[in-house]
């Protein structure tokens, strides 16, 4: 019988010759990502008595979710975050400003094919898009993770999706994502390994990778592996921290589910508050008011998403009625947007530009809604409250349809704008 990638990984990285779905195998991940959450983690560290993290060069900590701090509390966290790292020798430490964990890991190349990334945060499933076998984990797992090197982990069942086609003009990943988000349904995965492959997820970037590993947590997946390629390789080419082996599936390994999708076929797409899986084509929502537009995040935050919305308000101004927020994911696509022109044209928009990462998304900080207001966002989670006001509603878009829709005050179509 063969084997499918998380097999694969999974059992080189436990010192196995191989494994089967169910299985229990004892993981020493090659990197360890947490985030602010890191001085709740340190808590649960200082119970366990130990003193010395006994893997503090596999450890990666980024402060991301509210950074700058917001509030004495969390600038407390991130005091004492600092201290930690200075005191435990971590080197892959990424203070306020260098941008979202899942798009710095993969910057600073620790997110590798073949490798183990497990990280105290959902959407862990990100680095995927680089042929990682990637989950997210609990927070009293990290610490344990930090004490010992190693946790216990269950080999998923595995789903493979396969892509056909190539995407139509102002058609993005995000689409096809929320096309397959209406078809798996957020349940659909649960505890699973996604694999995307075929030929059309050649023609998707790095960026569009990105982003269906990203939505696979929204499917309940542990974890979502796009078939690595050329491009991944020559990406890292630079950045990777050491050595890789790409890792593929043999032809005869065996799938729970498999499904298919041709790009060609999918079009603008919307979810609707208050589930990922209430999807619905954009053209349907045009009687949809917004408040205020959210482009950026780990899902959408990237270059070529900035450059997607600049293209559309080129030329053009958001409505008086709309606030435009955006977030770039990381300081190296702040930079290369701001030399390219791609921040002053969303400026002249009326944009608000903000500094790299996480925003408004997790409700704590920099851009939450009033009791009664609409957010169309590029983001991941539109759950009652998920923005800071459970009495205010989420849209999730693309970030052509989220500029369009900035332009008219309502959600828009990015085709006929």
């Amino acid at each position: 019988m063969g084997k499918t990638i998380a097999e694969k990984i999974l059992a080189k990285n436990a010192g196995l010759g191989g494994v089967v779905p169910g299985q229990i195998v004892t993981s020493r991940p090659d990197i360890v990502l947490s985030h602010d959450n890191s001085a709740a983690i340190i808590g649960h560290f200082e119970k366990l008595g130990v003193k010395r993290m006994a893997i503090p060069e596999r450890a990666a900590i980024v402060l991301d979710h509210v950074a700058p701090a917001a509030t004495e509390t969390y600038a407390a966290n991130h005091k004492k975050i600092r201290q930690f790292v200075a005191e435990q020798g971590i080197t892959h430490f990424y203070d306020i400003g260098r941008g979202i964990c899942h798009q710095v890991l993969p910057e600073e190349g620790l997110s590798l094919p073949g490798r183990v990334v497990l990280g105290a945060d959902s959407h862990t499933t990100t680095h995927g898009a680089f042929g990682a076998f990637a989950a997210g984990i609990g927070r009293s797992e990290v610490a344990v993770l930090w004490a010992t090197g190693e946790l216990w982990l269950r080999v998923p069942e595995s789903f493979i999706v396969r892509l056909d086609g190539k995407l139509r003009d102002l058609v993005s990943p995000k689409d096809l994502a929320l096309a397959m988000m209406g078809e798996i349904r957020a349940d659909g995965a649960i505890y699973k390994s996604i694999e995307f492959a075929g030929p059309g997820l050649d023609g998707l970037g790095i960026s569009g990778r990105m982003v269906l590993s990203n939505l696979a947590a929204e499917m309940g997946a542990k974890a979502g592996i796009c078939h690595p390629n050329r491009e991944v390789v020559d990406w890292l080419e630079g950045r990777a921290e050491g050595a890789f082996d790409v890792v593929l599936p043999d032809e005869d390994a065996e799938y729970e589910r498999e499904f298919d999708f041709d790009l060609g076929e999918i079009e603008p797409m919307i979810a609707r508050p208050h589930t990922v899986d209430n999807v619905d084509l954009a053209s349907n929502a045009g009687d949809v008011k917004i408040d205020q537009v959210f482009i950026g995040t780990c899902t959408n935050g990237r270059l070529v998403d900035l450059h997607a919305a600049s293209s559309i308000l080129e030329g053009r101004k958001i409505a008086r009625s709309v606030r435009l927020l955006v977030f770039p994911a990381s300081r190296e696509i702040y930079i290369a947007a701001s030399r390219d022109g791609t921040l002053a044209t969303l400026a002249e928009a009326g944009a608000t530009i903000m500094n790299p990462g996480c925003g408004p998304c997790l409700g704590a900080h920099e851009g939450v809604m009033a009791p009664g207001e609409v957010t169309l966002s590029t983001a991941n989670r539109n759950f009652k409250g998920r923005m800071g006001c459970r009495d205010s509603e989420i849209y999730l878009s693309s970030p052509a349809t989220a500029a369009a829709s900035a332009i008219t005050g309502h959600i828009t179509d990015p085709r006929g704008i």
